[in-house]
């Protein structure tokens, strides 16, 4: 008896790989002989309905669009007419052209899932009106070629991420060539890298680490991947001016470096290092990649199999504190299952197979819309808010794009299979065709019970995975006989000669489990089985605001709570009793929630799409020394995160000797000996505003001016009131300065001889 509530309280307190308590990691790796494969994608057909559904939905969104007008602006820099107007949203900014390449991809992967020849010739068709755009010297873009000699002179004003929209487009034209067998896409994508090349070929050291300081998505990645094509050393030389070295290092080492950093900007990166291992064999980059992968595991991430907050890496294991409306980001998500497929094809190991699994269902099944086929931007963490998702045509944001490749590529990583082996990654309702074996395998999946019947005849191993939801030692049954199994580094191997029509029966146990955050064990989420579990919080004012780039979030409902409090007796037993208390509803997968103050119904939550609802509850008992509730004095009008691209780029960026960085995990921007920087943002007219600013106490003796709207509003010396640390400081911003105005612009000048700044983290515009 004692064993078992031993394991009861640890099966609670465990949150499989998630949440670990390394404060270093130093992946020991071992890799296969030889790496998995991946099938064909038209090998692979969906049966889920729900899966066909989110399919179809795409393919109907990819050609309701208009391929001119994704094009139109590669034809104004060529000078090709293209009689379309761009649409709106992100594509009419300096990031235009980056849902090209996206769309590029997604297009081609949907056709190599359904051989719809309407697919095909859509890509055909725009790779024809590419070439004509393509310049003499490779150049293909939809913005002016100045744009990158701006980056690499560290003047950022008037652009955006070039080298980013770049990845997309040479990462489209491959996945062209790749999926369709379009030779003139590989072409394009060709002279695109040589192109590259001429840039990166002149590059100073100093010139490299100034572009590498500007997000650049995944351009070693996809140069890796066109050298596979080309065998050009002019591309692999390319490929490798991308490799952060800077960054690598600390990861190589197991040093979480993490906190600060844009994490949709760090994880291409690290794919980047994972391809060039594939490309050269040097296992260095594996290791990056496997200790990096490690890192934001263990440390960064949430039960959905998502992470960040307002796009950035925190503290390693501070999460409930980063919990907001802002959390994970769906970019963030969509590569880093592109880093786990990958690691998990050279290793074989069954962590990457079990992060895939839970990602895939509960951050990016639940990502899309059902009924409009639209995707989010963010999924929030913190309960009573909702999901937000694109428009088809006004918004463009990178998970839009992203978003498109997610769901015309659902069949990918089914399947895999080696010399004389199938790997079942994922169990969902699909078939699979082993061409080498002769064999077609149809899985039914009617968790917690998977079905497989084989059709054809052949001596192979099929391995199945024991995942890491599923509770004891799983079932086998082969043509109705239960047979005896053996679990070896959490799969099962079945090696035998299959007969046309053998059948397996697998069946797994399932319950509901509750898993707590590092920084809170009283911060809880439930899982049952593979879906992670939310609450309906119903639908009061579905309000939304915007952030960034036009990117829409949800606001808050005041009558939303995320505390629980236990009725009776404590928060620990209530756990240990937790199959009592949170209670499924018949056959359904429906759970009514007992024992505490609130009444909650919980499901799916990839399933949760049109109502608030809620992931993590804050459990409490009549012991619980609850947090005080007392209101901020200020509330916030507008804020930016300081040194975020993006969000710098909203608020209208202009700059003069100014540089950003990261210092102590905290974004910075300053200005050197008479330089400046400024920012466009919102005020409320009605009240007295205020201007939050946040120094860093080492920085103490920097003198400089802040004015707002070429008013003088404060004469700064900075002072050290929190030694080796942050302080924040609130200054009055005049009445008649805001009168009758939504917006100012907020300027921070340097005196001679010192610097501006630096600001770090938020700047807001409170009241």
């Amino acid at each position: 008896m004692i064993k078992k509530i031993i394991a009861l309280i640890l099966s609670i307190l465990s949150i499989f790989p998630l949440f670990g308590n390394k404060d270093s990691v130093n992946v020991k790796l071992e890799t296969l002989t030889e790496p998995l494969e991946e099938f064909s994608m038209k090998n692979v057909t969906l049966l889920d309905s729900y899966e066909q559904n989110a399919f179809q939905k795409e393919v109907e969104y990819l050609k309701s669009l208009d391929a001119d007008r994704l094009m139109r602006g590669f034809g104004d820099i060529s000078g090709r007419k293209i009689n379309a107007e761009k649409y709106g949203g992100w594509e009419t900014s300096a990031i235009q052209g980056h849902t090209l390449g996206h769309y590029l991809t997604a297009v081609s992967q949907s056709y190599a899932t359904s051989t719809d020849k309407e697919l095909k010739e859509i890509t055909d068709y725009m790779i024809s009106v590419l070439s004509e755009c393509q310049l003499e010297n490779g150049y293909l873009h939809a913005i002016p070629e100045s744009h990158f000699d701006r980056i690499e002179n560290g003047n950022t004003s008037g652009t955006w991420v070039p080298w980013y929209s770049m990845h997309k487009i040479l990462a489209g034209l491959i996945d062209v060539y790749t999926f369709t067998g379009n030779e003139n896409a590989l072409h394009i994508a060709s002279k695109l890298g040589d192109w590259v090349y001429s840039h990166t070929s002149k590059w100073t050291e100093e010139t490299q680490k100034t572009v590498l300081n500007v997000e650049y998505g995944g351009m070693n990645d996809c140069l890796y991947n066109l050298y596979k094509y080309t065998k050009n050393e002019n591309h692999l030389s390319a490929a490798h001016s991308f490799d952060e070295m800077s960054l690598f290092e600390p990861l190589y080492n197991g040093e979480d470096i993490l906190n600060g950093k844009h994490a949709n900007t760090t994880i291409p990166k690290i794919i980047g290092a994972l391809n060039r291992y594939t490309v050269t064999g040097e296992e260095y980059y594996l290791q990056v990649a496997a200790n990096f992968w490690e890192m934001v595991i263990e440390n960064h991430t949430y039960i959905t199999g998502g992470n960040s907050e307002w796009e950035h890496f925190g503290e390693p294991k501070v999460l409930d504190a980063e919990r907001t409306n802002c959390t994970c980001e769906t970019c963030n998500t969509y590569n880093m299952l592109k880093l786990t497929r990958e690691l998990f094809k050279i290793t074989g190991d069954k962590k990457y197979s079990d992060y895939y699994e839970n990602t895939f269902i509960n951050a990016i099944l639940s990502s899309q819309n059902p009924e409009t086929g639209m995707t989010t931007y963010f999924q929030p963490m913190a309960s009573g808010f909702f999901k937000v998702y694109s428009s088809p045509t006004d918004h463009f944001w990178c998970c839009t794009g992203s978003g498109m490749e997610n769901f015309s590529k659902l069949g990918d990583s089914i399947y895999f299979y080696g010399a004389d082996s199938i790997f079942v990654n994922r169990y969902t309702s699909s078939t699979v065709v082993w061409e080498e074996k002769g064999l077609k395998i149809t899985q039914i999946a009617d968790l917690p019970t998977v079905t497989f019947t084989i059709n054809g005849s052949a001596e192979a191993k099929i391995v199945l995975k024991v995942p890491d939801w599923c509770e004891d030692k799983p079932t086998v049954k082969i043509n109705g006989d239960k047979k005896l199994v053996r679990v070896k580094d959490g799969f099962i191997t079945l090696d035998r000669e299959w007969n046309d029509g053998d059948t397996i029966e697998y069946e797994m146990n399932m319950k509901v489990v509750a898993f707590s955050l590092p920084d809170n064990e009283n911060a809880v989420a439930f899982k049952y089985g593979p879906w992670v579990l939310s609450a309906d919080m119903g639908t009061k004012d579905m309000a939304t605001s915007t952030t960034g780039v036009n990117v829409t979030i949800p606001l808050w409902d005041a009558d939303s709570s995320e505390l629980l409090v236990v009725e009776k007796g404590t928060v620990k037993k209530w756990l240990r009793n937790l199959q009592e208390n949170l209670v499924q509803i018949g056959d359904t997968l429906n759970f009514e929630l007992k024992g505490t103050n609130q009444n909650l119904i919980f499901s799916p939550h990839y399933k949760q799409h049109t109502n608030r609802y809620g992931i993590y509850f804050n459990l409490a008992d009549s012991k619980t020394k609850l947090p005080e509730n007392e209101a901020d004095k200020y509330t916030i009008v507008d804020t930016l995160p300081v040194g975020n691209d993006q969000y710098e780029f909203s608020h209208n960026l202009k700059s003069e000797n100014s540089t950003s960085g990261n210092y102590k995990g905290l974004m910075f921007r300053d200005a050197t000996s008479d330089g400046w920087f400024s920012y466009d943002m919102a005020v409320d007219n009605t009240v007295t505003n205020y201007l939050k600013v946040k120094y860093y106490s080492g920085d103490a003796g920097r003198h400089f001016k802040i004015y707002v709207d070429e008013n003088l509003l404060a004469e700064v010396t900075l002072e050290n009131p929190n030694p080796n640390n942050f302080y924040d400081v609130y200054y009055e911003i005049p009445q008649e300065i805001t009168a009758d105005k939504s917006q100012i612009t907020v300027k921070f000048v340097a005196d001679s001889g010192s610097y501006a700044g630096g600001i770090f983290d938020r700047l807001s515009i409170v009241r």
